[in-house]
């Protein structure tokens, strides 16, 4: 196994590895250290790489802050000279996983899975190296899953091992159904970790009853169990909630550099302290000293929360567009002014509101906009937009929540005619 000529003893590896993990048993996390130290020390004696998991089911387009803490820590696997490999559960996300709800998932289409694969397969690259990356899909295998291997895989577990856990317990107590369904999905993403002979699989501290099925059906099929690396689930912008895009306090890893600077600069300022440990590129030394001199008010929380969102930006735009931003946050939400270049839309004559946010490509649809407007967030030359019926002109400033200008012009005679005739 080629290793990078600066990589940290195996001590070291095993800290920066685990850092920021979440088991909610400290003699759990006492054998997953143990374990991971013993396979890290065969795989350099052997001079092979340990095989590095996690599957991510594509249930919403776009790939957000959330997801990043896994993937980051994938690539620090990479870095160590280990293979990663990407899942995409485009078997899985038609099941639905219910570990973090205390109610049922509503089951996503065939089709909603595949567009949503494609997205995440390609924007996993944001953080990860595509040279050093295997990307999987586990619907290929487990859509050729006999029934009677299913059966086989259902022996190993109790009805009682299932009705535990919490989530399923407060649905029953509570005379919610509980569909016979999400009782499989454990054992698709138990069935995961044997085809892929996986070393270690990381996942959300909700995962880890999946991911000790798998451990336990590689035991059973004569492979060694997968060590668990779970991380706390990313609280969103809101401080409250976890990050998710039905609840709309999400950072897209995609999103324009405005945009993800300013949604950093709204977190509450206790949430800073999850955020900097789990999705940013500092060491824990360097995470440590800032939070060590936050305490000591010898670092304002503003200053901090800036350096945060410059940190973010610079991860997935550069440094450039991380400084940029900097300067449109302080120009418009701190000084109160307006941005130095506003995007531009040529128009003929008035238009609808609702077309003029769809043409401009600030929301992906008409009934986005329609939200939007309905619930306040959409103004023009500072005056809220009331209804989504009302039309506007060349001239017109529209702004969608607090972070998105439009400016309309009038189009040319010689765009207008092109586009008469066109």
């Amino acid at each position: 196994m080629a290793e990078p000529s600066d990589v940290p003893s195996i001590d070291g590896q095993v800290e920066r590895l685990f850092y920021g993990a979440e088991f909610g048993d400290p003699g759990l996390e006492r054998a997953m250290r143990r374990e991971l130290r013993q396979r890290l020390e065969e795989a350099r004696a052997e001079g092979r790489p340990l095989r590095v998991y996690c599957g991510y089911d594509p249930t919403a387009p776009d790939l957000h802050l959330g997801h990043s803490i896994t993937l980051r820590r994938l690539r620090l696997f990479q870095d160590l000279g280990h293979h990663v490999i990407f899942l995409v559960g485009t078997f899985t996300a038609l099941v639905g996983d219910t570990s973090d709800k205390l109610t049922g998932r509503p089951r996503k289409s065939p089709e909603e899975v595949r567009e949503a694969a494609r997205t995440y397969a390609e924007q996993c690259f944001l953080i990860l190296d595509r040279e050093r990356t295997e990307v999987v899909y586990n619907g290929d295998w487990l859509n050729e899953v006999r029934f009677p291997t299913v059966v086989d895989l259902a022996a190993h577990f109790t009805v009682q091992q299932f009705l535990a856990r919490e989530n399923f317990r407060r649905r029953i107590e509570g005379g919610d159904p509980v569909g016979l369904h999400e009782f499989l999905y454990p054992l698709c993403q138990g069935y995961d970790a044997v085809h892929l002979r996986a070393d270690v699989q990381l996942g959300a501290t909700e995962q880890l009853f999946n991911i000790m099925a798998g451990r336990r059906l590689q035991q059973v099929h004569g492979q060694r169990p997968c060590i668990a690396l779970t991380f706390p689930v990313l609280v969103g912008t809101d401080g409250k909630e976890r990050m998710s895009k039905s609840k709309g306090n999400t950072v897209g890893l995609r999103e324009p550099p405005e945009e993800q600077y300013g949604k950093v600069m709204s977190i509450p300022d206790e949430a800073m302290v999850q955020w900097l440990r789990l999705v940013t590129r500092f060491t824990p030394e360097e995470v440590e000293e800032r939070l060590r001199r936050l305490r000591e008010g010898r670092l304002h929380p503003m200053a901090l929360k800036k350096e945060l969102a410059f940190e973010i930006v610079s991860m997935y735009h550069g440094r450039e567009a991380a400084e940029a931003a900097a300067r449109h946050f302080e120009r418009v939400h701190q000084a109160r002014r307006l941005p130095e270049r506003i995007p531009e839309l040529a128009v003929a004559g008035p238009v609808g509101v609702v077309e003029a946010l769809e043409r401009a490509g600030l929301v992906r649809s008409r009934s986005e906009a329609r939200r939007l407007i309905q619930g306040g967030g959409v103004r023009v030359d500072g005056r809220t937009v009331a209804s989504h019926e009302e039309r506007v002109g060349p001239g017109a400033l529209v702004q969608v929540g607090r972070r998105r200008f439009l400016r309309l012009v009038a189009q040319g005679p010689e765009a207008a005619g092109e586009a008469a005739g066109g």
